[in-house]
């Protein structure tokens, strides 16, 4: 990928360029999996990693109303699909990292599995450090073993949604919208988590489209 090339959801491969912006739902699918093919495949091919480190950052400097029009309506279980999760991942510790926080210790604590040591953050894990977590594991899907990356993602995911479901438990009683609303992201925090190991297991069979 060239120095240039600052922002590669808004600038897909020329070969794309006719299908952007198509209303139908066939092409809007094909758009999907061929960016984010063409994205993937950039970023492995490059060496100096600088491609994968401008994908990393993307979401950061430019939101992602633009990688939502291209992979947010995906199956959950393909390629886009999968790069799409791991952007609200990263999204969502940049918008509220106090609070994520919070719900991934919480989750580390209750939760009696291997996934806080699979995820891979420090115990306990500072805001900062759950942000360069969900950054480590974009590199890895960018260059490194991307079906590991996935499964880091989904145990993160479960951590997560543990932390959620028990704080909703203990705001039930004085804060039930609160409460309503953690149990919502845990449900969608465990929904990614299972997205993101199914499609690990289909990236090792070569069959994540």
């Amino acid at each position: 990928m060239p120095d240039q090339f600052h922002r590669p959801v808004r600038r897909p491969p020329a070969a794309f360029d006719s299908l952007v912006g198509a209303a139908d739902p066939a092409e809007q699918s094909r758009v999907a999996h061929a960016t984010a093919s063409a994205l993937l495949e950039r970023a492995r091919a490059d060496e100096t990693g600088q491609a994968a480190e401008r994908l990393i950052a993307f979401a950061a400097e430019n939101g992602i109303d633009e990688i939502a029009e291209l992979w947010s309506h995906a199956p959950a279980r393909s390629l886009p699909g999968a790069l799409w999760r791991l952007y609200l991942l990263q999204l969502s510790i940049r918008r509220d990292a106090a609070m994520t926080a919070l719900l991934y210790e919480r989750g580390r604590v209750e939760l009696r599995s291997a996934d806080a040591v699979i995820a891979g953050a420090p115990a306990p894990a500072s805001p900062g450090e759950l942000a360069e977590l969900v950054d480590a594991i974009l590199r890895g899907v960018f260059r490194g073993d991307f079906a590991v990356a996935l499964d880091r993602a989904a145990a993160y995911c479960r951590v997560q949604a543990s932390g959620a479901t028990h704080t909703a438990d203990d705001d039930e009683a004085t804060e039930p919208e609160r409460a309503t609303e953690l149990t919502r992201r845990a449900l969608r925090l465990s929904g990614y988590a299972d997205d993101l190991s199914a499609s690990a297991t289909a990236w090792r069979r070569g069959a994540l489209v």
